[in-house]
């Protein structure tokens, strides 16, 4: 079986970019936390939780698929989920259920996702659209074939 080290590229764009990695860990993070909530409250705040900590990751994946607009928007939904997060995160801490520890490994890992989000972000506005570049080189290509 081939490791994730011996890939030379991969199928799903997504899966290269580092942030998607961090939200998969954080879902699992959010999992494993949630496992000690009392029942009661695991049908509720705690399917919530781990919705939305594995939102952040179904969004970037999502968007990677569509275009620059389309996933800067995803992107900004992943956002999104990222602060749901925070609020489900800090209502676990008041209500007892997660420990300050946890609520400050919580709100680090989601403060390190917003920036490298924000910074995916701004890296993709700040580059041209694919379908302008390949506009301009149809252009670039018909008037070379005219003159």
């Amino acid at each position: 079986m081939e490791s994730n080290n011996d890939k030379q590229f991969t199928f799903f764009r997504f899966e290269d970019l580092r942030v998607y990695h961090k939200s998969l860990d954080y879902a699992l993070w959010v999992n494993e936390n949630t496992k000690q909530f009392p029942e009661q409250v695991n049908t509720d705040l705690a399917i919530k939780y781990n919705a939305s900590a594995s939102n952040i990751a179904i969004n970037i994946a999502e968007g990677s698929a569509r275009n620059k607009s389309q996933f800067v928007y995803c992107l900004k939904m992943a956002k999104s989920a990222l602060r749901e997060s925070l609020v489900y995160s800090t209502l676990a801490y008041n209500l007892g259920l997660i420990t300050e520890e946890q609520e400050l490994q919580s709100r680090n890992q989601l403060m390190e996702m917003t920036k490298m989000i924000g910074a995916l972000i701004s890296s993709l506005q700040r580059s041209p659209h694919r379908e302008e570049e390949e506009e301009e080189v149809n252009q670039k290509i018909d008037a070379n074939t005219y003159y």
